[in-house]
């Protein structure tokens, strides 16, 4: 999921993979770690990641926490 420029994704809308996330912010809920953002053209997209995933894209600047966090 991850790539040296970020989270990545699926977009629904026009059927690729892994497609760049803008502006990521990495929420927890239920016990899981969803990121979500907007692709270039503005459409929504989610990611799920583990733990672990998720404090690196945090920790290395790439994402914001949000809401969830302990």
């Amino acid at each position: 999921m991850a790539n040296e420029s970020g989270i990545t994704a699926y977009s629904v809308k026009t059927k690729t993979k892994n497609v760049p996330m803008i502006d990521p912010v990495i929420d927890v809920k239920s016990g899981r770690y969803i990121a979500s953002g907007k692709d270039a053209a503005g459409n929504k997209m989610s990611a799920i990641m583990s733990k672990a995933t998720a404090e690196g894209h945090i920790s290395s600047g790439a994402a914001k926490k949000g809401t969830g966090w302990s």
